[in-house]
Parts: structure tokens; C-alpha cells; sequence
């Protein structure tokens, strides 16, 4: 039986939802009109006001932030509140240029996190749960977020952050933890690990993963559920709009529920900025309406999805987010095609390698270079350069299929890939462009 943690939200009519939006729309456009000036120079730019915005349907009206805003706007020309009433800032992870800020009052904690509660209940639990959060703590958002959410819902909270491997793995067995939230890289880790232990999946007490803050793959997700014995959902957030919780997966697991009494998504053609058609490809925007620190209006995401309304057999109405693809800006353009590293990881994983690898592209001769390394299994692992050569052109013709370019591949032993504890490092970029 489905749990909800606010139905008669969750499970609003769409009237209902779009009326709670009409409304705080209106009245956030106004907030930021007054108290956002860098906000206020776009829109008078635009040559919109907030008398224009009558409803949701005008949203189109309002100008885009990008990160580039963000970053022009450092550390406090986006704030929408005095700095006497915030109570924290988080802060993103990101290695070029300047950090994000993003600054909440107490409010917008605790709308965020009922945001992570929605999603610790979709995803089973109760106040009956242990909860270990593996999730950084400090700046990151991941491991505030699930550890803020879990209190609400009631669970036991473990809050472990990431790393220590096996202080975690102790941790889980001897309370029993039951939910296990961190990054997808970092969960098949773990049960790489207890797999090594000896232990099967009987043996593990996890029932339910929430893993986000990457991409990963539907293969990397099953490779993940049948290691560790649980049903593995999907989470989804950004610094920018709080952090983890703007969605999350239901017990469907067919796209991630967007937290529409909160947040207003859109897909954009990415090139053009046009509202694309429920169901089309393109870069997701999200619209915050509850915000009061740090209120951001048409934020470009710069993920690539699509947004569904069909019916979901979880009973939740809110439109779902198809699992980000990729992204516009992390996209690698090699040899003019588009290649995502999700696409790369779908290859491994159908071919039975585990999600342990790396992509290196260089430039030689003013040609581009796509070289993938790949961890073997301990099963497969071999010094017999026959059989490694006949399943290095396996992947050589798997990847072409997938991709329409050509990647050198290289097989390496077991565990001599790097392994991460909070964001994997898949892509080493080393062109110099």
C-alpha cells in the first residue's frame, strides 16, 4: 500500500495544484520585484512587471537565470531577505568559479525539508525506520536535506555522512538500518564491498536506497538493487532551489514526482528559450514558489528530461521528470556528436561491467580522442590478453552502436579505478578548447 507523507497534497487535483501556483506565483513575483534589485533590472529589461503576471500562464513572460547570473550576482544580489533573518546558507559543490551560495531562512528548511520527507515515505519509511544518511554534511546539501527530512517522517537517523566505508557497513548491520540514502557511485561501492565480505543480500538489513546528487543509469539502478537486496529510488535537487527533494521517485520508479505546490518546472529548447510541449526533450527550468531567501524565478537547470502528467499508479498527481539524460553544459562534444556519459554507462552495464570507470578525451593532431577505461569484475578479471582483446572490441562495437563514434577502450584490473565517496570524477576532459 502506498504511504503518503501530505496526501491531500500529493494527491491534489490539478486544479487544485495549479491554483496553489496561480497564487504563489503572483505573490513571489512580487517578493522578488521588491526585494531582488539584480531580479527587477532583468525584468524591467524585459519590460515586464508583476501587474503582467496574473497566473501560471504568464510564467513565459519572465526572464531566465543561469549559473552565469549567479555567479555575476556573488554572494548576495540574489538574496531576498535581510541577512538578519536567514539562518544558513549551503553552498554547491561546483570547481569552476565561484562557488554558489544559497541562503534559507527557517522557513524555507523546513518546507525543504518536508520536501525529503514526501520522498523518504515514497520510498517506505516510517517512524519505525533506521535511516543512515551517507550523504555529505556541511555545505552539501545531501546530507542536511535527508538528514532534516528523516527527522520529520521520525525515522532513527544515522547521520554518517560519506566515507569510512566500513564504520558505514558496521553501522548498517549492527542497528539494523533499513534506508540507505547517498550517491548512486558511492551505494554500488558499498555493496561491492559487503559482496566482498561474503555477505548476500539476505544477509543485508537495507531495504530502500535514495540515491541522487549524479547521473546513473536504469542498469547501474538494478546492478545496485540486486547487490544490496533493496528497491533503489531516485532523488533529484540543486543548491540553487534548496537541494535534494525538488523531486523524487515513487514506487512506480517511472520518473521522479516534482514537488509542484513548491516548485513549477518547464522544458525549454535549450538554443531558442521556447516553452516546449508536455512530453518533448529539453533543458528543465524550475520556477521556486516559496523561496523567501534565496527566491529563484525560470532557473536553467541545464538538465536534459522531460516532464509527464500521464496517470501514476502511485496515486500522487504531480507531473513527473523523466531521469535527466545528461546535461547542456557537461555534455561532451566530441568529433561534433553529443555524447553523454549516461550512454556510456548503459554500454558497461548491459555488457556486465560494473559502474567503475572513467572517460579521458584529449586532442591529437587537432583530432579528438575518446579513450573509456573500465575496471574488470573479479570474475572476468584475466591476464589472458586474448580474451581481454576480444572484450575490449565487444565494448569497442557496443559503444559505436550507442554513441556513432568510435572509443578506444581499455580494460584494467579490479579496483584500480579511484573510488569516490560523494561526487564520482567520470569525465578527465584534456583538451585544451
Amino acid at each position: 500500500m502506498e504511504r503518503y507523507y501530505q496526501e491531500e497534497i500529493e494527491c491534489a487535483s490539478r486544479e487544485k495544484i495549479k491554483s496553489i501556483q496561480d497564487e504563489k506565483l503572483v505573490r513571489q513575483v512580487r517578493h522578488v520585484w521588491e526585494n531582488v534589485p539584480y531580479y527587477r533590472a532583468k525584468m524591467e529589461k524585459a519590460g515586464v512587471t508583476p501587474d503582467d503576471i496574473q497566473s501560471s500562464d504568464d510564467l513565459y513572460k519572465l526572464p531566465f537565470l543561469s549559473k552565469a547570473d549567479l555567479r555575476e550576482a556573488y554572494p548576495y544580489g540574489l538574496m531576498g531577505k535581510p541577512l538578519k533573518d536567514c539562518v544558513r546558507i549551503q553552498s554547491t559543490s561546483g570547481t569552476t568559479g565561484k562557488r554558489v551560495v544559497a541562503f534559507y531562512t527557517q522557513h524555507d528548511i523546513d518546507l525543504w525539508e518536508e520536501c525529503c520527507a514526501r520522498a523518504i515515505v515514497a520510498a517506505g519509511g516510517t517512524d519505525e525506520d533506521v535511516c543512515q544518511v551517507s550523504y555529505g554534511y556541511g555545505l552539501f546539501t545531501g546530507g542536511p536535506g535527508l538528514n532534516g527530512g528523516s527527522h520529520k517522517v521520525g525515522c532513527l537517523t544515522i547521520p554518517t555522512s560519506s566515507g569510512n566505508t566500513e564504520r558505514q557497513i558496521m553501522f548498517i548491520r549492527d542497528l539494523n538500518a533499513t534506508i540507505l540514502c547517498c550517491t548512486p557511485s558511492y551505494a554500488a561501492y558499498l555493496g561491492e564491498t559487503m559482496k566482498e565480505m561474503g555477505l548476500t543480500p539476505e544477509e543485508i538489513p537495507l531495504k530502500a536506497g535514495i540515491f541522487g546528487a549524479e547521473a546513473w543509469s536504469e542498469e547501474m539502478r538494478q546492478d545496485i538493487q540486486k547487490t544490496l537486496g533493496i528497491k533503489a529510488y531516485d532523488i533529484y535537487g540543486l543548491t540553487e532551489l534548496s537541494g535534494p527533494g525538488v523531486s523524487f521517485e515513487c514506487s512506480a520508479q517511472t520518473g521522479m514526482h516534482v514537488n509542484e505546490d513548491h516548485f513549477i518546472a518547464e522544458i525549454i529548447d535549450p538554443e531558442t528559450g521556447e516553452v516546449l510541449p508536455e512530453g518533448a526533450e529539453g533543458e528543465l527550468v524550475f520556477t521556486s514558489l516559496d523561496k523567501e531567501a534565496f527566491p529563484l524565478l525560470r532557473y536553467r537547470t541545464r538538465d536534459i528530461c522531460s516532464l509527464t502528467r500521464e496517470k501514476c499508479s502511485c496515486g500522487r498527481t504531480h507531473v513527473r521528470m523523466m531521469k535527466p539524460k545528461g546535461r547542456t553544459d557537461d555534455m561532451l562534444i566530441i568529433r561534433g556528436v553529443n555524447v553523454f556519459p549516461s550512454q556510456i554507462e548503459t554500454v558497461l552495464l548491459n555488457h556486465g561491467y560494473a559502474a567503475n570507470y572513467q572517460i579521458i578525451v584529449d586532442r591529437v593532431n587537432n583530432s579528438d580522442t575518446l579513450e573509456v577505461r573500465v575496471e574488470m569484475t573479479p570474475e572476468m578479471f584475466t591476464d589472458n590478453m586474448g580474451e581481454i582483446q576480444k572484450r575490449q572490441k565487444q565494448l569497442v562495437d557496443g559503444l559505436k552502436s550507442m554513441l556513432g563514434i568510435k572509443a578506444n577502450v581499455s580494460l584494467v584490473a579490479p579496483k584500480s579505478i579511484t573510488r569516490s565517496e560523494g561526487k564520482a570524477v567520470r569525465v578527465i576532459d584534456n583538451r585544451k578548447i
